[in-house]
């Protein structure tokens, strides 16, 4: 596979701390990587490793097929959970500022800023102090000189953290054209109800330890319960579900007098659902047919329970 990071059994400790024990991650070209794990599990310390912030103890970190080395930063985006503007200059000449920082001219700083400002719409925001600003705007900010040069990688920590609702559906949008633009994107987060629609790939992060990884879909597949919701219209409800009690495992059951409506949740013993819905057919009509499957927060835990390990972060 043709990855644009790749790490090594690497270790971090800090005194008799161990941060990072041997982790492994292959990081696919032009994907979403998500990064997932409670506070404290190590995914901060991996980040700062691959910034070259700090260095592993024992491993290796390749980037775009070759060994890391200091030059590769320039071609490294990275939005830190703790943002770090300062806070009594101007929008417009701290972001001129930190983009010349990373490389680029004064007039080609200038020319994409204003397309950034525009993108946003926030071009009144030039001449504001960073302290006029709330934290969300402030992280527009830091997230436009993020991603300002263009950098083959980039690694966004929480970057929803502070943003209202309708701010975090913009930038998740901008993430997505990152991505379809051909930038390859690292998101860390604890928290997991965005990885589900922004994720192909993810590694789960627990106690210094990488507990799972691969592609998000096939975790899924992996991680199915045969366990589906079924809607049925029968006037013979109590028979019939005294006939799939006999047949299968039956988790929940609700039945509604006034519509005629049994409502299932239920285990099948093998894979093929077919068999289910073939006998529901010929017994009710049948209103839905969904298979559960586990997210990944539910997948998170059952691979920390199934290891041994506690959720006491």
């Amino acid at each position: 596979m043709n990855n644009i990071l790749v790490t090594k059994e690497v270790t971090k400790r800090f005194g008799e701390y161990t941060a990072l024990d041997k982790i492994s991650l292959e990081i696919p070209k032009n994907s979403i990587y998500g990064l997932l794990g409670p506070n404290g599990a190590g995914k901060t310390t991996l980040i700062r490793i691959i910034n070259q912030i700090t260095y592993p103890d024992k491993g290796e970190v390749w980037f775009d097929g070759k060994p890391l080395k200091a030059e590769h930063v320039a071609q490294i985006g990275y939005l830190p959970e703790e943002r770090g503007l300062y806070k009594s200059m101007k929008v417009g000449e701290q972001a001129l500022y930190l983009a010349q920082l990373k490389g680029l001219s004064k007039a080609e700083a200038k020319k994409r800023l204003k397309f950034w400002f525009e993108r946003l719409e926030i071009g009144d925001w030039w001449n504001k102090k960073i302290q006029e600003l709330s934290k969300g705007m402030a992280q527009k900010i830091q997230f436009i000189v993020t991603v300002l040069h263009e950098p083959k990688l980039l690694i966004f920590d929480e970057p929803f953290s502070g943003f209202d609702p309708i701010n975090a559906n913009i930038i998740k949008d901008e993430i997505l054209k990152l991505k379809e633009n051909g930038t390859s994107i690292i998101f860390s987060t604890h928290r997991m109800e965005s990885v589900e629609e922004l994720c192909e790939y993810i590694a789960l992060i627990h106690r210094s330890e990488k507990i799972l990884d691969g592609k998000l879909s096939d975790i899924k597949k992996a991680y199915k319960n045969n366990i589906f919701k079924v809607g049925l219209q029968t006037e013979h409800a109590d028979m019939l579900l005294k006939e799939l009690t006999d047949k299968f495992t039956i988790n929940t059951s609700q039945f509604d007098a006034l519509e005629n409506q049994l409502d299932l949740t239920l285990q099948l013993p093998t894979n093929d659902s077919r068999e289910l819905l073939t006998y529901l057919a010929s017994k009710a009509n049948i209103n839905h047919f969904v298979e559960t499957i586990p997210s990944t927060s539910e997948i998170f835990i059952q691979t920390v329970q199934s290891k041994g390990k506690g959720l006491d972060e």
